[in-house]
């Protein structure tokens, strides 16, 4: 088994998500999705923005207007519509449907890479992705009844569906710009794309209500840690997996996300470890060592 830096870099991203959210579960009591959207990615673009610039030793990155372009639409489109259209079915559909609805991930940019990247999985590889996929399932779907029984499903699940393939769309767009561009440099200007979306939609009159929040009741330190580790740290590496692995590799191995968030959950807060769970992240574990066998030496 040999493991690369693209291939590290997305698992790396899938359990500093894990972490982040972990660190935030309290911050939706306080903070609307799109509040928490802004504020996550402000901070990280932020923070940031220095580090880019010693990476380069102060000096801009040559892009051209394409790839500029391509940098800042991803943004927009993939995390301040995504994002927030998958927190508004997170709360129509509950986390075991979305759970679900998120597994479309993976499949989509096997998809997209396969009609615009060229991309083939190997046996091992195909292998990989129905064990993550099998276990990521498992994971996600409560064992015997749903959680949450909304009025309008299938809107939920409408919301949910364009949230996920607005994410495979704009991070395979962004697959080539990734491959010959500095890694921070990229994720500065996508983080530059979102932040301004979103700035715009919070000075929309009529988006202005999803972005009221009080201010002395949200946990500041608590958000802040969990921006730069589970929004900033995650984005870094989950860019760079898509930039130093194949996009379908860096996409199934990013499901194990969930298996991440299922471990943390038990070893930090104490939570249950259903058999369902334990076989999901057997599974799971399973498919990575394929995927990562499949990797030549």
């Amino acid at each position: 088994m040999n493991i690369g830096l693209g291939e590290a870099m997305a698992l790396g991203s899938a359990a500093t998500w894990a972490f982040g959210v972990i660190l935030a579960r309290q911050l939706g009591s306080t903070l609307p999705p799109a509040a928490l959207n802004l504020f996550k990615n402000g901070l990280v673009l932020a923070a940031l923005t220095p580090l880019a610039l010693l990476s380069t030793h102060g000096q801009l990155p040559t892009l051209t207007t394409m790839q500029l372009v391509l940098s800042l639409i991803s943004g927009i489109m993939g995390i301040a519509i995504a994002d927030t259209l998958y927190f508004r079915a997170l709360n129509e559909l509950g986390a075991g449907r979305m759970g679900v609805v998120g597994n479309l991930y993976s499949p989509l940019v096997l998809v997209l890479g396969f009609l615009f990247l060229d991309e083939r999985l190997g046996p091992w590889q195909w292998l990989g992705f129905a064990f993550v996929a099998a276990g990521v399932l498992l994971v996600a779907r409560p064992p015997k009844q749903w959680q949450t029984h909304p009025t309008h499903t299938l809107r939920g699940v409408v919301i949910g569906l364009v949230s996920i393939a607005l994410m495979a769309v704009s991070i395979v767009m962004l697959k080539h710009v990734l491959e010959a561009q500095p890694l921070l440099w990229i994720t500065l200007l996508r983080l530059a794309g979102a932040v301004t979306g979103l700035l715009l939609m919070a000075a929309w009159p009529r988006m202005r209500r999803h972005f009221h929040f009080v201010a002395s009741a949200v946990p500041w330190p608590r958000l802040v840690v969990a921006a730069l580790c589970g929004q900033g740290l995650s984005m870094v590496l989950w860019l760079g997996g898509y930039k130093y692995a194949p996009a379908a590799v860096a996409a199934i191995l990013n499901e194990s996300a969930s298996v991440f968030l299922v471990i943390l959950g038990a070893l930090w807060l104490r939570e249950p470890l259903g058999k369902r769970a334990v076989a999901g992240v057997a599974l799971t574990f399973t498919g990575i060592a394929c995927m990562l066998a499949a990797r030549p030496l």
